[in-house]
């Protein structure tokens, strides 16, 4: 077994044993991207809750501008 990383969207109001939780999610990449959906059936004693991380800082949308004028093609 290898321990994954699971933004949960929510806790399902399913009936379970006690202790235990039906979880809707996206696993995470050791980038923090969604790469699956994951319906899980936990035990609740058995979760690590992560921090909220702050959001990334967003790159520049500044561009340059386009070259205009004559293009040669080959």
């Amino acid at each position: 077994m290898r321990p994954i990383v699971v933004r949960v969207i929510r806790v399902l109001d399913w009936p379970t044993y006690d202790g235990w939780l039906w979880l809707d999610g996206y696993e995470l990449s050791a980038k923090g991207a969604a790469v699956a959906r994951r319906t899980l059936f936990v035990m609740s004693a058995g979760l690590i809750w992560l921090d909220t991380p702050a959001p990334a800082a967003r790159p520049s949308t500044t561009r340059t501008p386009a070259r205009r004028g004559p293009v040669s093609v080959r």
